[in-house]
């Protein structure tokens, strides 16, 4: 069968032409790529962007109908304050949210009297996954509403049908109780409770994702931030790392292979990473990607591009950074482009344009 790039990346399988990964949020660098106005024709812009770049990968919309522009973003508008004296930004073609984590918990009795499994029910919590997981059945049904009737158990030959989920064990306690009631809690003994609960909720989404017609499964936690751990290994090897290979070894057993995504510098981690099951690791470029390429044979691994040096927007270095990607592409078949740090709505249209350019030209084995 004639894979696709995409998925021989995903399966170290060195395909010919390495395929993109990106995480894009630039609108005007649509327009400027294709000479169609994003926000008038956004699904012709995007059939355009994948004739030019088609290992770009970036999804196309149903429907053509025209997008309202961003109010934000001009010099003189960068900032709205809502009714609640909150701060959006421009974000996408948008604007910025707001998320208040953990604003019910304002003590760490309040922590420890909550009850994940009790609550079974996050619907209206805001912790990204936020639904009801206290039926695991009606929970395979709504996941399995995303996928074609007729595939049955099982996904296409070759497919790379996937299912994500952001809270893999770390980004529970943290988004459900705020990121200063986390700190303040995760060393008490009682906090053990609570991870035992919120593991038995990924048991039932873990058991669902085995069921379900897809060949990988993209696992995010935020375990590190830009300058490494915020969890000591003790802590990590205590609470996460035994239930991802838990978690992990449900959804290998059913035939579907691991991508852990995570943002920040992943050098500490990788190893255990690969220890629990993950074929491969989605990150940002503060990690080093060529030791981590070497030491875990074609291995998966993207997100080495750095937007930093796509807004200085300076030829010979988004050149440099290009090579320096595909330098380490060699040493794993399982390398994908991307701008690990983002694509923005700001980064400079002339910049990711050459980047672009410079990957359909270079970025072959």
């Amino acid at each position: 069968m004639d894979y696709s790039e995409r998925y021989l990346a995903y399966m170290g399988l060195s395909p010919r032409r390495i395929p993109h990964w990106e995480h894009w949020s630039c609108p005007d660098a649509e327009t400027a790529l294709t000479g169609i106005d994003y926000y008038e024709h956004p699904r012709l812009c995007r059939l355009k962007l994948q004739e030019m770049y088609p290992l770009l990968g970036l999804g196309v919309p149903e429907r053509d109908d025209p997008k309202p522009r961003p109010k934000l973003g001009l010099a003189q508008d960068t900032v709205r304050v809502d009714e609640h004296g909150r701060r959006h930004v421009r974000w996408g073609d948008g604007e910025s949210g707001h998320w208040d984590w953990g604003a019910p918990f304002r003590t760490t009795e309040d922590v420890f009297a909550f009850s994940p499994l009790a609550q079974g029910d996050f619907t209206h919590i805001p912790v990204v996954e936020s639904r009801d997981y206290s039926d695991e059945q009606k929970l395979y049904e709504m996941y399995r509403g995303r996928y074609p009737a007729e595939w049955g158990d099982r996904p296409p030959e070759g497919s790379t049908a996937s299912v994500g989920f952001y809270n893999s064990m770390f980004m529970w306690p943290l988004l459900t109780f705020g990121w200063e009631k986390f700190l303040e809690t995760c060393l008490d003994p009682r906090f053990e409770r609570l991870m035992d609960e919120f593991a038995e909720i990924n048991r039932r989404v873990f058991r669902v994702f085995a069921r379900l017609p897809v060949n990988f499964i993209i696992s995010h936690d935020d375990i590190v931030t830009s300058r490494g751990p915020t969890c000591s290994p003790a802590w990590m090897r205590r609470y996460i790392f035994p239930r991802y290979e838990e978690f992990w070894g449900i959804v290998k057993a059913a035939g579907k292979e691991v991508i852990f995504m995570a943002d920040g510098r992943m050098d500490a981690y990788a190893d255990d990473i690969f220890a629990c099951g993950a074929r491969g690791i989605i990150t940002e470029p503060y990690t080093d990607f060529g030791t981590i390429a070497r030491k875990h044979k074609d291995c998966f691994l993207a997100g080495e591009g750095d937007n930093r040096i796509l807004y200085r927007n300076r030829p010979e270095e988004i050149r440099a950074m290009v090579v320096r990607m595909l330098g380490t592409a060699q040493w794993t078949g399982g390398y994908m482009m991307c701008i690990g740090n983002h694509i923005p709505w700001n980064v400079p249209p002339a910049a990711i344009r050459l980047y672009l350019d410079l990957s359909a030209e270079l970025a072959h084995r």
